[in-house]
């Protein structure tokens, strides 16, 4: 039960106009406090680790899948890319949990021509990342202050869409802003197309986080929403909070040896959990201030429902 305010739905169109004026009304500090205060008033961080958790099962399916996929296709540089991907997205002990997953992949694809790999890591990925966007209509919901997620089936119905449509672009960003040096190193590009890609990856790695977050801003929440541009403001925080948080644990984990001897063999899988659990801080942030920009539009300052008399 979230005690977050609820949020009522707007009967008209709300677009970035009318969000600019809003916010300039709310004042920034002011709707930045009470943003963080909604967070907190609907378990914000209570969904985060969930939802990391739901991610972090999503993932390592969906590498094995991925590299099924390349043994069927008999793609053998393609596994190799992936490889590198994997040792500079997480060197050291960090990586470990991955290249793991990465060794399964490629021993089932070798012995099944790509296809057990394939279809079990693709179906698990499948089912792990429907439930991760189960979890977010969930802490979208009481973000906004409603107590009641979709009927089941329409719920999971939105979750799978939202899985292969936000989900794979949300898998794609990641890998082009942190596995970029190493998609870039074992493809060999040259030195034209190197410099090119040094350069475009990053907006088409901000791109693909833009659109995956708007797609979840829109359909995730148990209402209607409003327009696009109207949500491109909290949409623009969440994805700038994630590339923050990607920035900062890149340069942790590239600057100190220190994260692999502290957790040690778990290493790995604290390592993908922490990105995880960042990543979903990021989004349900973002998910929290634009639920504060429209209720402030709606005249409510409360961040939190009044509590009943006694």
């Amino acid at each position: 039960m979230t005690t977050a305010s609820c949020v009522p739905v707007t009967r008209d169109e709300l677009e970035g106009d009318e969000a600019l004026k809003a916010l300039r009304g709310a004042g920034r500090r002011r709707l930045v406090l009470d943003t963080i205060d909604r967070f907190r008033a609907a378990d914000g961080f209570s969904h985060s680790r969930a939802l990391a958790f739901q991610i972090t099962l999503a993932l390592l399916p969906a590498l094995i899948a991925i590299v099924g996929l390349a043994a069927a296709l008999d793609q053998d540089e393609f596994t190799r890319v992936l490889q590198a991907t994997i040792e500079d997205l997480a060197p050291g002990a960090v990586g470990d949990i991955l290249t793991d997953a990465l060794r399964q992949g490629s021993s089932a694809a070798g012995q099944e021509s790509g296809e057990t790999a394939l279809v079990g890591g693709g179906i698990a990925a499948v089912i792990a990342g429907t439930t991760a966007m189960a979890e977010i209509e969930r802490g979208a919901n009481r973000l906004y202050g409603t107590e009641r997620d979709r009927p089941f089936a329409r719920k999971y119905l939105v979750a799978l869409a939202l899985a292969l449509t936000a989900g794979t672009l949300t898998l794609l960003a990641f890998v082009l802003l942190l596995g970029g040096s190493a998609i870039r190193e074992g493809v060999g590009f040259g030195e034209t197309l190197d410099d090119i890609w040094k350069v475009g990856r990053w907006p088409l790695g901000l791109a693909a986080v833009v659109a995956a977050v708007a797609l979840l801003f829109e359909y995730s929440p148990r209402r209607r929403q409003p327009e696009p541009s109207w949500l491109a403001f909290g949409a623009a925080l969440a994805a700038l909070l994630w590339l923050a948080f990607m920035g900062l644990l890149a340069v942790y984990l590239g600057a100190t040896d220190s994260f692999g001897a502290t957790y040690g063999e778990l290493a790995g899988t604290i390592g993908v959990l922490l990105w995880a659990f960042l990543t979903s801080v990021a989004l349900f942030g973002g998910l929290a201030f634009a639920a504060q920009l429209e209720a402030v539009r709606a005249g409510i300052s409360d961040t939190r429902r009044a509590e009943p008399p006694e």
